[in-house]
């Protein structure tokens, strides 16, 4: 169906893609992995006609005959959504916040002139049914920000199938996504291809997903294909070293660290936290909405404890509270067996003691600012040291850095030096607990163990104790002794993480277990 020849891109004389071939066949899925830099968004781009200015592309991409790279863009407007859909890695930039999920489906049929308003409203109601958003449920007058992160993947999806197109792009579609809201997207994918007959090509940087969706593979280092074939010969086979090597970072664990000391430091005893609803009568108050009810738990010094759980089960509640920045309903948070003012200033050597190491490592830090500003943030906090510009160096040194980047800005880094410098910055204050909101989530395999190796070397180190959020079960396997399943505001199963993780006890851990893709290791 769709066939790409030879295809090189140059940006401004800089060669990003070089030699490019593969195909998909209707009614196929292919898989296009490598690390991030490696080209396989550019190369998406370049078969809908959206590369960036400055840019030259020379060879083929062939559509039942057609090659698009020598249509017009008045041709290639008619040729997207209609024959090729694209679904991109963030719903919530790819949709527009102040236009409801009805308009925005029914955007594509009205532009492409293929129905009235009226009708691409009703056409879109039967999409979003498609996708598992009911009408009942789901009203096409609801906003993006009134839904979750996976039901927003799901709007874009209705977008890019509305026309029925031959040829749908996924990339990365379920990074960001827990793993049972993933299992959905991939099945639902899975299920649109085989039902509409279409082609899909399945963008990603994990091979555990690709390997139980793809049919082909193809594997992509700085801007070439370096090996492609049927999917379970080349993950079986893995003939080139790049393919090894990508193999090798995605089932990485970490050297052990020796056990921690049974000696608390963080104490969550009986927290409730608590939000208010939207009034729906104007004579009655909804009961408020018990985001985390009565969770306690103890983490030891030096213990790595992970909490796990679907989107909307409470992590991120139950870590702001931790972190001192909500208030509780009920019971009390101690760090060092100092008390918490959860949404109160907190005083500054208890702060000291704890950081937080964010998901969106480019999103957290000020693009204005140089590297040791960056670092030293922490200090607004705790007051700034004497000897601040050497513990700067020190944190640097720490994270596998030159002192010296302390002088650059943040955008001459890759996503993997980005996430060292978010953990420098955690450092700074020397604190005994780092919260890691999914830290590792958004990184490519090989960057992923590299972080990972750092962060167990830390925790040897200096004896740090972690909370490492993550919906991603391999990673937490890695780094975590001991595991906290959260459901619905509770901690439903909890324990040392190879029994939980291997031997669940409860039905809810087992369905996240059963819903994790799986990489397997061939003897």
């Amino acid at each position: 169906m769709i066939g790409v020849e030879g295809l090189s891109v140059a940006i401004h004389g800089a060669r990003v893609l070089t030699d490019v071939s593969f195909a998909v066949e209707r009614g196929q899925i292919a898989g296009l992995v490598g690390e991030s830099g490696s080209g396989k968004s550019m190369t998406a781009l370049a078969m809908m006609g959206l590369l960036p200015h400055g840019a030259r592309a020379s060879g083929a991409v062939r559509l039942d005959g057609t090659d698009l790279l020598q249509l017009s863009e008045a041709q290639m407007c008619d040729v997207r959504g209609r024959q090729i859909g694209m679904i991109f890695q963030e719903p919530m930039t790819a949709l527009n916040p102040v236009q409801n999920i009805g308009d925005q489906v029914a955007e594509t049929l009205v532009i492409h002139g293929v129905a009235s308003r009226a009708e691409a409203l009703r056409e879109a109601g039967k999409r979003l049914n498609r996708v598992g958003l009911p009408a009942a449920r789901f009203p096409l007058t609801r906003y993006p920000h009134e839904l979750s992160g996976g039901q927003r993947q799901r709007v874009c999806i209705a977008m890019a199938i509305a026309l029925r197109p031959q040829l749908l792009i996924a990339d990365e579609p379920t990074t960001a996504l827990d793993v049972t809201t993933q299992a959905r997207i991939l099945d639902l994918l899975k299920g649109l291809v085989e039902e509409e007959r279409m082609g899909l090509l399945f963008i990603t940087h994990d091979l555990a997903v690709v390997a139980g969706l793809a049919d082909r593979l193809a594997v992509m280092r700085r801007g070439e294909i370096v090996e492609q074939g049927a999917a379970a010969e080349v993950l079986a086979q893995r003939r080139h070293p790049y393919t090894r090597a990508l193999f090798e970072a995605a089932t990485h664990r970490p050297d052990p660290v020796p056990a921690a000391a049974e000696a608390p430091l963080l104490r969550v005893a009986r927290v409730e936290r608590s939000y208010p609803q939207a009034r729906h009568s104007l004579f009655r108050r909804p009961p408020p909405f018990r985001a985390v009810k009565g969770v306690s738990f103890d983490i030891n010094r030096g213990e790595s404890v992970g909490l796990v759980g679907e989107s909307g089960c409470g992590k991120s509640t139950l870590t702001r509270a931790i972190l001192g920045l909500d208030p509780l309903q009920g019971g009390e948070i101690r760090l060092d067996g100092q008390a918490v003012t959860a949404g109160e200033r907190m005083p500054a050597p208890l702060r000291r003691k704890m950081n937080i190491v964010f998901q969106d490592p480019y999103g957290s830090f000020n693009p204005r600012h140089r590297v040791g500003r960056l670092i030293a943030e922490p200090f607004h906090l705790t007051g700034r040291p004497d000897d601040a510009e050497t513990r700067v160096a020190e944190a640097l040194s720490s994270v596998g850095l030159a002192p010296g980047d302390a002088v650059k800005f943040i955008h001459e880094f890759s996503g993997g030096q980005r996430q060292r410098i978010a953990i420098a910055r955690a450092l700074i204050t020397r604190p005994e607990l780092i919260v890691l909101d999914e830290a590792v989530s958004a990184l490519d395999v090989q960057v992923r163990a590299q972080i990972l190796d750092l962060l167990a070397d830390l925790r040897r180190r200096f004896g740090l104790s972690y909370l490492f959020v993550s919906h991603d079960l391999h990673v937490v396997r890695a780094i975590t002794d001991r595991v906290l399943v959260m459901r619905a505001g509770e901690i439903v199963e909890a324990g040392p993480t190879e029994r939980v993780l291997h031997a669940p006890n409860h039905d809810y851990t087992k369905a996240l277990l059963a819903a994790a893709p799986e990489l397997e290791v061939p003897r």
